[in-house]
């Protein structure tokens, strides 16, 4: 597979009451294609936040957005562009990060996860050092990272409900 460059094609889901937000890296090509974040069906990310916040799995792209803004959570990426091949975080080159502090000023931001080790180093090497608001670092829910299971992954995104809204 040959690297390409990829430009991010999703808006940010959020709305002024969001208070979490949640960042991968750039959306794969199955959610590009979707026009939705964390589409890839083998992608853990509906079912672990839905078992976190204790909510049914929502099956279809509006089903996932009012879950999210009913429980205040926004969704972005940390890179508005950047070279790849496929889907592998690890194959990154030349990241341009989108405008992280822009939505928060937009919400009522309390916590920013990102979701893998290399949204993680991208969002301290791009965008907190001007801005100074740490992120904290969950495991992705990609099936690549097939060390995590499901148990696994809802133990660490368990921290969310500390400041998700209630329903």
């Amino acid at each position: 597979m040959k690297p390409q460059t990829v430009h991010h094609t999703l808006e940010p889901l959020f709305d002024e009451n969001s208070r979490v937000l949640i960042l991968g890296t750039m959306p794969s090509p199955k959610s590009r294609e979707a026009g939705f974040y964390y589409y890839h069906p083998q992608n853990r990310f509906w079912r672990v936040l839905s078992a976190v916040l204790e909510e049914p799995l929502p099956e279809t792209i509006e089903g996932r957005r009012a879950l999210c803004l009913r429980r205040g959570i926004a969704l972005w990426d940390v890179l508005a562009s950047c070279e790849i091949e496929g889907a592998a975080d690890a194959a990154i080159r030349h990241p341009v990060p989108n405008d992280i502090p822009w939505l928060v000023r937009q919400a009522d931001i309390r916590a920013i996860f990102c979701t893998g080790a290399k949204a993680h180093e991208l969002y301290q090497k791009l965008i907190f050092p001007a801005f100074g608001v740490p992120a904290v670092r969950l495991p992705s829910t990609s099936p690549a990272n097939a060390a995590w299971s499901i148990p696994k992954l809802y133990e660490k995104y368990c921290i969310i409900n500390d400041f998700a809204k209630e329903r």
